[in-house]
């Protein structure tokens, strides 16, 4: 009788330690459509579940306004822990300081700090800014002129504008005719009907494309194989989505992009919302991982 107490009271506890893991985790973001938040979020729920936490994702299709009370919601309902993807958490200020307020840890990938943000964890955008534009202007022979695709509501990609503002300083033969915001969702069709435009507006005097990231750079790509199919522009983003690099590979006038770990950034963040609800600390309140550049040259491919 008395093992059987033992043994239920074993059983009972495991049962506890079982719950207790069992951890709620709500992700939120604008931005579920494009192919690096969606990476992003794929990881991150694989890695969670595996570990026995219920994911509980939410894409307010580009509606900051739906984001900010999607916060709220999950903050009332009292999740263990919110992340953020895509998103610069100053936008959303008091509902952040709401979960705070709650003691409810919030992350954010991809993303920026901001009072009340646990960690953030992203790769340097200004250093992917910089990289984009150095290897642009490389590739344009030291001189040219540029149609830039940007989306500053994004903390990255604003990031990697001012850094291109800063490669512009330090270069004046290079000179921005034209600039677009990217709409998202959309952003392939809204950046190809852009780049229609800018075709007609100054058609050869283009050298090149400078996008913020690669769904832009892929609408550009298609405008200019279908209204200046002959034309040397040269292309570059920043992502290293799937897509982006089959043209790459295929010596398209996309010429490059620089690559985040997607993956990386996923998966650093469960490593880091595990040990804060695990009682502990994150390893640091903003967490870099890597990037690399993917050209022709890295892909092997031969475009003589």
């Amino acid at each position: 009788m008395k093992r059987l107490l033992l043994t239920t009271a074993a059983l009972a506890g495991l049962a506890h330690a079982t719950a207790a893991n069992a951890e709620d985790i709500a992700v939120l973001t604008p931005y579920l459509s494009s192919v690096a938040t969606n990476e992003m979020v794929e990881t991150f729920t694989k890695e969670s579940q595996a570990k026995g936490w219920t994911v509980n994702v939410v894409d307010t299709r580009g509606d900051f306004q739906q984001l900010a009370s999607r916060v709220e919601d999950v903050t009332n309902a009292g999740a263990d822990a919110i992340v953020l993807v895509s998103v610069d958490p100053n936008q959303i200020g008091d509902q952040i300081a709401a979960a705070a307020g709650k003691n409810i840890p919030v992350f954010v990938l991809d993303g920026a700090l901001a009072d009340g943000v646990t960690a953030n964890i992203t790769t340097d955008n200004f250093a992917l800014g910089t990289i984009l534009s150095d290897y642009l202007f490389e590739a344009l022979g030291g001189e040219g002129k540029i149609v830039k695709f940007f989306h500053s509501a994004h903390p990255g990609v604003r990031q990697r504008e001012l850094a291109l503002d800063e490669a512009l300083k330090k270069d004046p033969d290079f000179e921005v005719i034209a600039e677009h915001y990217v709409q998202v969702p959309g952003p392939i069709d809204n950046a190809r009907q852009a780049m229609e435009t800018f075709i007609r507006q100054y058609g050869e005097e283009i050298d090149g494309v400078w996008a913020a990231w690669d769904e832009p750079a892929v609408g550009a790509l298609l405008a200019i194989q279908s209204d200046m199919p002959d034309a040397d522009i040269v292309i570059a983003g920043i992502d290293g989505n799937p897509q982006a690099v089959d043209l790459i590979e295929q010596c398209t006038n996309l010429a490059a992009t620089v690559r985040q770990d997607f993956p990386g950034i996923a998966s650093a963040a469960v490593g880091e919302i595990e040990a804060v609800l695990g009682g502990g600390e994150p390893s640091s309140r903003e967490i870099f991982v890597e990037a690399k550049v993917i050209d022709r040259e890295t892909l092997g491919a031969n475009c003589e």
